[in-house]
């Protein structure tokens, strides 16, 4: 097995990592969801759990490395397994995958409930982690396809 994929895998996690902390700057210089802020509730929950205040750069950081090393090397092992005859086809379904695991099991764990339908701003907060996923997903997954220009985009 070639290791090719590999720096495939993490340059796409990259380019969706960029795009996914694109849209997160744009959500806090324009005040959108000002009330929903997953990564200082991410800084809370961390503190939680060691008992001392955490860096606020330690849940970007986080973020930054499950996005553009886990989830993108996750994203790489698993393309010619996902539905889809493309790039952002396959993007979109691991994006889904992921929203949907996020609102089950990562926002309630951080004190939001179910979906953030905990955060007091109605169905907003789950749209919001929807286009936050999907963006990173269906630019990971065009930057993937576009590193593999023949198709040979499995390990």
């Amino acid at each position: 097995m070639s290791a090719n994929w590999t720096w495939k895998a993490l340059v796409a996690g990259l380019c969706g990592s960029a795009a996914h902390s694109g849209l997160m700057f744009l959500k806090s210089q324009t005040g959108l969801l000002a009330s929903f802020q997953p990564y200082e509730d991410l800084q809370r929950t961390l503190s939680q759990l060691v008992g001392s205040s955490v860096h606020p750069l330690i849940p970007w950081a986080l973020s930054f490395l499950n996005g553009s090393v886990l989830l993108g090397f996750l994203f790489g092992r698993t393309y010619r397994l996902l539905p889809g005859r493309s790039g952002a086809a396959k993007g979109f379904v691991f994006g889904m995958l992921g929203w949907i695991l996020m609102g089950v099991l990562v926002f309630p764990m951080l004190g939001v409930g179910f979906f953030a339908n905990q955060a007091g701003l109605g169905v907003q907060p789950a749209l919001f982690s929807l286009l936050m996923i999907l963006t990173y997903s269906v630019i990971m997954g065009v930057a993937y396809a576009a590193l593999n220009p023949r198709g040979a985009a499995e390990p």
